[in-house]
């Protein structure tokens, strides 16, 4: 079981923050030939994403959502999300055309969705528990590094520095 911090504790990020959302909708629960594989396509990403510490990749953390698995994940720019998505030799890409072929074969029988999101200011508390989101990504400070208060966090934005 994971150590839980009892004190309160928020994250330690200064710089560009990008926050993106992956999922996949499980639409025919009958047909697992057409969506485990497309469930199995993300761990070999994020291993590769886990090796290399110039991929801009911060972290990552997954939930369930509407009909299946949902992935936030943290990154240190948009375009190294994007560059990594678009590179040939990467995971992504022959994922990406394995899932297309499988759609055209099967429609509707498993979606995937993404939203991509530049955080301006982040704030973040977390108490009584283990480290965990945008903390377990970037590094947990004790909260009154940044504000003891939700505004004076936000107002130090990602600056790391309480206002």
């Amino acid at each position: 079981m994971a150590k839980i911090e009892t004190g309160r504790m928020t994250h330690d990020h200064g710089g560009e923050l990008v926050v993106f959302l992956i999922g996949m909708r499980i639409n025919s629960w009958w047909r697992p030939d057409q969506w485990l594989p497309v469930f199995n396509a993300m761990p070999p990403m994020l291993t590769e994403l886990a090796k290399d510490p110039d991929s801009g990749m911060l972290g990552f953390r997954v939930t369930l959502g509407e009909g299946g698995p949902v992935m936030i994940m943290y990154w240190d720019s948009h375009e190294k999300l994007y560059a990594y998505a678009s590179r040939p030799e990467a995971a992504h890409r022959p994922a990406w055309t394995r899932f297309n072929r499988r759609a055209r074969k099967a429609p509707g029988a498993v979606g995937i969705w993404h939203e991509t999101f530049q955080v301006a200011v982040a704030e973040s508390i977390y108490a009584g528990m283990p480290v965990s989101g945008l903390a377990k990504a970037t590094g947990a400070i004790p909260v009154g590094r940044r504000g003891e208060r939700a505004g004076e966090r936000y107002r130090a934005g990602g600056t790391g520095v309480a206002a």
